[in-house]
């Protein structure tokens, strides 16, 4: 092992002709990797982080990748477990951010779809929840395998893969010397505290909404949520600007257009069929109309990003079927490039179609076994060619950017077409479209994480095999624990209601049902498309502003002002070196916030669930609905900011 020193010089270039990487931990050199200890707090980490991220998902329409905070959490956990004499090494490290990072990818597929089955009436058992969560992680895993050998070996820096190379720093990093976890769970105090005020106790505002003077129902807001603050420094400024340009243009231009002009009508306007224009709120003209005009931007950006990507889509899926024979899996294969055997692929596949099939509980209530192997058989298809997609497109951007969404939505708008063929155009049809779409979008958002990881395992000198078993074993753990928690949060606060407003969920609905029953509001859905057009040609990054058109601009605020205090402090850096450490240490605080809030939220929802209703606490009253009210929101969010940049800025 390369003791004291960082990665090997090659790790950020592409390698010579006849050059071969020197990884952290040599080839040759022989070390425990799947200890006890290192699945054991890869599935406790995965466990926090995907109820997190469920919780943030369904909150904001976003996750984040986890690797990173699950590595030095595993790293600081180690250094307690030293003294005591059970000391962890560096690959087990990796193999314990790998098991508790699949959790995050379950978590992203499952809140982006199901929760739209809830918005139907129909509320899924945990046993299909599960079975859905365990087909997608799993044919992410598997279909990697066969690619792995490619993407990662032989595109070596060509494919930087982010994520998996700052997980890869993080973790030398962390075995060279430093402190790097504090940050994480100091952001996880802080993340609990607030939301204990703001949820529980309810004695500083969650809120505030201010009304533009002069502009007919123009509005701003901001929820005082650190996880949303958190999300923002992680986004960087660039991209949370975007997203909050996407707000402001709905509710400081589209909402108020929209209630000028239709301030003189007598009838509802489609597909409001009860309310007057004039008589609605901006909400509700939020919720009948601009959600439209936001799920056509979105729609149209994902598609827009999948035609772009036609080249790679075409060249990764020659790339798979090319390299489906090309796995080693042991004999006198270094250990660095053993892969599990292709055998394997091959059973896993048979058994999660022979799953899909022949358990009805899989697609609902779905019709026979006719019905559920067109379904299967859509799944593999589907989730085989976007893995493909996926793995790539996230070495060249990373996770954060992968367009899952767009991948979901491909998928739904040609299953529910066929479907639509069919006649299968009841409930139970959506239904099942949906489910399609769930085991594509997990398999896809998978694929993204595995091959950050095997990236990390890569350059750390790590054993594919094993990493692929801990992928396998975090998809296996945490599935129950995530799909628990997102059936514990309908329970208690509902789908598509202020606290939870499942807006990705809501954007499938809104696909599916415009498909099947051909029912869109066409005019607002192509201003959205014209949106997303406009954006493409002045060369603004249109995923990031349709998905602020889409969402509330209370939600957009935090992450705006997160993106700009990372701004702001590293710009006042004093040199490139402070710069990083503190953007490190802003990222790991933040993650920390989102942990910390979405385990809250979580507790909060299983309080709500026990007692039959969400605690009264001491309430907002002593406040008023005034001047200090507006301060109390107004000051809460600034501390937060305070302490941050304290944090973030300090020596230690």
């Amino acid at each position: 092992m390369q003791e004291q020193q960082g990665l090997d010089r090659s790790a950020h270039r592409p390698l010579a002709e006849g050059e071969t990487y020197q990884p952290f931990v040599s080839a040759q050199e022989s070390m425990l990797e799947f200890s006890l200890k290192a699945m054991g707090l890869g599935i406790l980490f995965g466990v926090i982080f995907g109820a997190a991220n469920a919780y943030l998902g369904l909150r904001a329409g976003l996750t984040i990748s986890t690797s990173i905070p699950v590595a030095v959490m595993t790293v600081a956990a180690f250094r307690v477990l030293a003294k005591s004499g059970r000391s962890g090494n560096i690959l087990e490290a990796n193999i314990a951010q790998t098991t508790g990072s699949a959790s995050s990818s379950l978590a992203s597929g499952i809140i982006f779809t199901l929760p739209a089955l809830w918005m139907w009436g129909l509320a899924p058992e945990v046993g299909q929840m599960v079975i859905l969560a365990l087909s997608g992680g799993l044919l992410g895993v598997l279909f990697m395998i066969p690619l792995r050998r490619y993407l990662i070996d032989r595109e070596h820096g060509k494919l930087p893969y982010p994520e998996g190379t700052a997980c890869a720093e993080v973790l030398v990093a962390s075995q060279v010397g430093g402190n790097r976890a504090k940050g994480v769970f100091w952001g996880i105090g802080a993340g609990v505290l607030l939301k204990v005020l703001t949820g529980w106790l309810k004695v500083i505002p969650d809120h505030l909404t201010i009304k533009i003077p002069f502009i007919q129902k123009a509005q701003l807001g901001v929820e005082v949520s650190s996880a949303l603050f958190g999300v923002g420094y992680i986004l960087g400024p660039r991209v949370s600007t975007i997203m909050v340009g996407g707000g402001l243009l709905s509710w400081l231009i589209i909402i108020p257009a929209i209630a000028y002009w239709g301030a003189n009508f007598t009838e509802p306007l489609y597909p409001e069929t009860v309310n007057l224009i004039k008589d609605m709120s901006a909400s509700q003209i939020w919720t009948r109309y601009v959600r439209y005009i936001g799920a056509g931007a979105v729609a149209a950006t994902g598609i827009i990003t999948l035609i772009r990507s036609i080249p790679v889509m075409l060249e990764s899926f020659r790339i798979g079927i090319k390299h489906l024979g090309d796995n080693s899996s042991g004999g006198n294969t270094p250990r660095t490039s053993q892969d599990l055997s292709l055998k394997w692929v091959g059973v896993g596949l048979l058994v999660i179609v022979l799953t899909l099939t022949l358990v009805p509980m899989g697609f609902g209530v779905l019709g026979g076994i006719g019905e559920r192997l067109l379904a299967a058989v859509l799944v593999v298809i589907f989730a085989f060619f976007f893995v493909t997609v996926s793995s790539r497109i996230v070495g060249l951007v990373g996770v954060t950017s992968n367009p899952t969404s767009g991948m979901t939505i491909a998928t739904l708008m040609a299953t529910a077409a066929v479907f639509l063929l069919m006649g299968w155009t009841d409930t139970a049809g959506k239904a099942a479209a949906l489910t399609v779409g769930c085991v594509v979008a997990i398999a896809a958002s998978m694929a993204g994480d595995t091959s950050q990881d095997l990236k990390t395992g890569f350059l750390l000198g790590g054993t594919p095999k094993r990493q692929q078993m801990a992928e396998m074993l975090g998809i296996l753990t945490s599935s129950v624990f995530v799909c628990l928690a997102v059936m514990l949060l309908a329970e208690a606060f509902g789908f598509g209601s202020s606290e939870l407003p499942a807006p990705q969920a809501t954007l499938m609905k809104l696909v599916i049902d415009g498909v099947i029953d051909q029912s869109l509001p066409w005019g607002l859905v192509m201003i959205g498309i014209g949106i997303a057009i406009v954006c493409e040609l002045l060369r603004v990054p249109s995923l990031p502003f349709a998905v602020g058109v889409y969402l509330p601009v209370a939600t957009l605020t935090p992450i705006f002002l997160g993106g700009i205090l990372r701004w702001w402090l590293e710009g006042r850096s004093k040199s490139q070196e402070e710069g990083d450490l503190r953007r490190e240490k802003g990222i790991l605080l933040g993650s920390g916030f989102v942990g910390g809030e979405g385990l809250a939220g979580v507790a909060l929802a299983a309080a709500v669930f026990i007692l039959g209703e969400r605690p009264a606490g001491i309430g907002t009253g002593w406040l008023g609905h005034g001047l200090l009210y507006e301060l109390a929101a107004a000051g809460a969010i600034g501390l937060l900011a305070i302490w941050f940049v304290r944090q973030v800025r300090s020596k230690a």
